[in-house]
Formats: structure tokens, sequence, C-alpha cells
């Protein structure tokens, strides 16, 4: 029977790792994205070098450790050199996603949750996506407590990811992470869908 893909999805500070930990504790297996392109920006090779070559020299330390702080200050409020960025490495996460799928495809779905879904169009791989939705304010604050950043600093953040409403658009279920409706009811819901959805036969990408 066919493994499906699920991606899993929000803006920043939307409660992606929290719903994700629901699903962790019923056996789903996660890809986390963005932690894997960080992994992958220390230590494939490849992509090393394609940062070096975009980004020069200072892109990495010393000790040859992803320098985060420098990249982060280059692309902050450049959008053509951020685009650049993504370029080099979303392409460098799809192979790992792929390769990662496969040790986990006898398992009946797997969530690949990832903050740029849309924007990098990741989502055309996967069969069905979550978005989760929370209240702009409730998801600033959460940040800026998280992150220890200035609240301007995540507007801007924000400012580089997909709306809400072109999110909620393309989603096949949307959660809503607002402190009235139960994470847990939504997920275990979801979760059955799949499920019933996968017995039905052959699920095509989203493409």
């Amino acid at each position: 029977m066919q493994h499906l893909r699920i991606g899993i999805t929000g803006g920043m500070g939307a409660g992606k790792s929290t719903v994700c930990k629901i699903f962790s504790q019923i056996g789903i297996s996660i890809y986390d994205a963005d932690s894997r392109a960080k992994w992958l920006m220390n230590n494939n090779p490849e992509l090393k070098e394609a940062i070096r070559k975009s980004f020069g020299w200072d892109s990495y330390t010393r000790k040859d450790d992803l320098n985060r702080d420098y990249l982060a200050k280059v692309v902050f409020n450049n959008e053509e050199k951020l685009k650049n960025l993504n370029s080099i490495v979303h392409p460098a996460v799809m192979k790992d996603f792929e390769l990662w799928t496969q040790e986990h495809k006898d398992e009946p779905y797997s969530l690949k949750e990832a903050a740029l879904l849309f924007e990098s169009d990741s989502y055309k791989n996967l069969h069905k996506v979550i978005v989760i939705n929370s209240p702009i304010e409730t998801r600033i604050e959460r940040v800026v407590k998280r992150d220890h950043v200035k609240r301007e600093d995540v507007l801007k953040r924000i400012e580089n990811q997909s709306t809400d409403r072109e999110r909620m658009e393309k989603a096949d279920w949307i959660i809503y992470n607002d402190g009235i409706n139960s994470l847990i009811e939504q997920a275990m819901k979801i979760h059955n869908q799949i499920l019933e959805i996968r017995e039905q036969g052959t699920i095509p990408f989203k493409v």
C-alpha cells in the first residue's frame, strides 16, 4: 500500500513543532526540513562549497562551521540574495528528504515539517498538506519570546513568507492553534482521515 507524504506548515510562530509532537507521540515519523537544512549546510561538502562560492569565505568560521550571523545579515534585507540562498539549499534538502522517505516507505504516512513549504515549491512532491493557523499577534509574541528578537525583526521575517490566506487556500487540512480548539482532537481527526484516504487507493502528488 502507498506511503503518503504529508506536509505540515504554517507561519512563523504558528505552532508547527507543537502539532508535530502530537503526531510523533502516535508513532508518525517527522522530517524537520528546517533542522535538516541547518545540518546539511554544516555537513554537506557540495552545499558548503556552493554557499562559499555565492556568499564568500566568511560564510563559514575558521572551524568550518556555518557562520549563521554573517549569512543572516547578508540575506536579511536583500530579497535577491535570500532567493539565491534558498535556490542553493532547497534542492539539497529535497534530495535528503527523498532518501529519508525511502527509509520510511513501509509506514502508512510521514510528515514533512517546513516553514517554506509553498514558497520553495516543495509541496509539489507531497500528497497532502496540513496548515497550522494562529492569530498574527499570538505568533509575533511567541517568536519574540522564543528567539529573543525585536517585534520589527519578526515582522520583517514574516514578510518573507506566504500570507495566511495563501497557505490556507492550498491546504488540505487546517489546524487552528488559537487556544480555543483542541490541537489533539484536530490532529487525531486528520490522522484518521489520512488513513482512510490511504485505504482508497493511489493518491497523486499535489502538483
